[in-house]
């Protein structure tokens, strides 16, 4: 009887044991390592995002300067070129000697550089052959017009309209006169504004006959053969040479001029 409340016990004993959680020594808590201890997390500053409706001013180095207006040109003083003394004495000398007859005149100054510093009037080109009507202009071009009349006018006049008798006028259309080139309103000033030009419209003879300078390039005939050949010849003399043939401007006249250019280059169209 003993036995079995012992047994009895002994079961109930061993089935509350087993019913009961296991407890065991509780570890201490390891120290935690240099290597096992997370870095702070850094504090990241929000930067404010930018007024959308505000510009921001721009920095100094984003800034380019305005552009500046540039600044007006003076406009070129134009002024009368005094002529060389001896240079001048030695042309008259020559002008009387080819048989030119003239009358030497005061400084001319229009303004705007117009003027010639030793003009004088041409009135013969040679004997026997006027200059119709006379003109004012420098003693250069008059010598240059005269050397070209003797050298080059009177043999193709002879050659080629010899039956109409010697030639007694060059008839010119131009010679000293204030204006800008081709009578323009706008550009450069014209050599005649400076005494440098002389302009031939027409050449006559001692039969009446008057030839017209007019666009002749397919002009057969003598008068066509010597307008070309004083045309050709002419840029033996002078330094600028315009025909019929170079534009509308010079449809019934000859320009020539002595305007000086560089390397002594010359325009003959």
């Amino acid at each position: 009887m003993h036995l079995r409340i012992i047994a009895c016990l002994l079961s109930v004993i061993l089935l509350s044991s087993a019913s009961l959680p296991k407890t065991g020594p509780i570890p201490e808590k390891k120290p935690e390592s240099a290597e096992t201890k997370k870095p702070a997390e850094k504090k990241i500053e929000k930067v404010p995002a930018p007024n959308k409706d505000k510009t921001p001013l721009p920095t100094p180095e984003d800034t380019e300067p305005l552009p500046q207006k540039p600044e007006a040109e003076p406009e070129p003083v134009l002024t009368i070129e005094p002529e060389d003394g001896k240079e001048y004495a030695a042309c008259l000398t020559a002008l009387k000697q080819i048989g030119a007859t003239f009358r030497e005149e005061t400084r001319i100054d229009d303004g705007k550089g117009c003027g010639i510093d030793k003009p004088l009037t041409l009135e013969t080109v040679l004997p026997g052959v006027a200059l119709k009507p006379e003109g004012k202009m420098r003693c250069e071009t008059a010598l240059e017009l005269a050397r070209w009349t003797k050298e080059a006018v009177l043999p193709a006049a002879k050659a080629a309209l010899g039956n109409e008798g010697p030639l007694t006028a060059i008839d010119q259309a131009s010679s000293y006169v204030c204006r800008l080139r081709n009578n323009g309103t706008t550009g450069k000033i014209s050599e005649h504004a400076r005494g440098n030009a002389i302009d031939i419209a027409s050449f006559t003879f001692k039969s009446g006959k008057s030839i017209e300078i007019q666009p002749r390039d397919e002009d057969s005939t003598l008068i066509g053969a010597f307008q070309r050949a004083v045309t050709a010849t002419g840029c033996l003399y002078f330094k600028t040479v315009l025909d019929p043939g170079s534009d509308e401007a010079h449809e019934n006249h000859l320009h020539f001029d002595v305007l000086e250019r560089k390397n002594g280059y010359r325009y003959c169209r």
